[in-house]
């Protein structure tokens, strides 16, 4: 059992949190109320920003003191909107949401995951026809280990994960929800990831 704050309450937090407690894990999630987001950081042992990926920078950056020594898994996009409400471009062209995150709290493990898919896949990955990939980017291999441990709490096969590396490799998941707006406009919101065939 691991104590996690999930920071964010939305569709996406909502559905991270109750699939990690059902696991068997201690699961806070901080609602948007002065305070909440602190006292379940502090309180935790890893962190998920469920957050939108716009703003999370200064939010979290906020919390350095609460966030010191955890791991913090971030699953959010950094993204303007279209019209329609969708993803339209990228918040941080050049660099990543994960990497703002890393530099602002230098003292704690981000890693990116779960990003590349609509959120009812990230607790249930085998719901798709084919096998999803859930990527890794972060600069600790322990706190890696420890999200992949997460992620077979969540149903993901080991064969499913794949490390990408570094902290810089989540700008290239990061770019993958430009797919998801044509997606969604030409098969509607049904549950997708993205996979690598091998």
């Amino acid at each position: 059992m691991t104590t996690i704050a999930v920071l964010g309450n939305g569709r996406v937090g909502g559905n991270l949190a109750a699939a990690l407690t059902r696991a068997g894990h201690q699961v806070t999630v901080a609602d948007s109320t002065p305070g909440a987001a602190a006292d379940a950081a502090r309180a935790a042992r890893i962190v998920i920003n469920a957050t939108p990926g716009a703003g999370a920078p200064e939010r979290l950056a906020a919390l350095r003191d609460e966030l010191r020594g955890k791991i913090l898994v971030d699953v959010s996009n950094a993204t303007t909107d279209g019209p329609d409400g969708l993803p339209a471009d990228l918040l941080h062209p050049g660099s990543s949401l994960a990497e703002q995150l890393q530099e602002a709290l230098p003292e704690t493990s981000v890693v990116k995951t779960l990003n590349t898919m609509l959120y009812p896949v990230m607790t249930a990955p085998t719901m798709l026809s084919r096998p999803p990939t859930a990527f890794l980017s972060g600069e600790d291999p322990q706190a890696k280990q420890t999200v992949r441990e997460l992620l077979t709490d969540l149903g993901w096969h080991k064969e499913w994960i794949t490390d990408l590396g570094g902290i810089r490799t989540a700008r290239a998941t990061e770019a993958a929800i430009l797919f998801v707006p044509h997606v969604i406009r030409a098969d509607g919101f049904a549950p997708f990831a993205i996979s690598i065939a091998r």
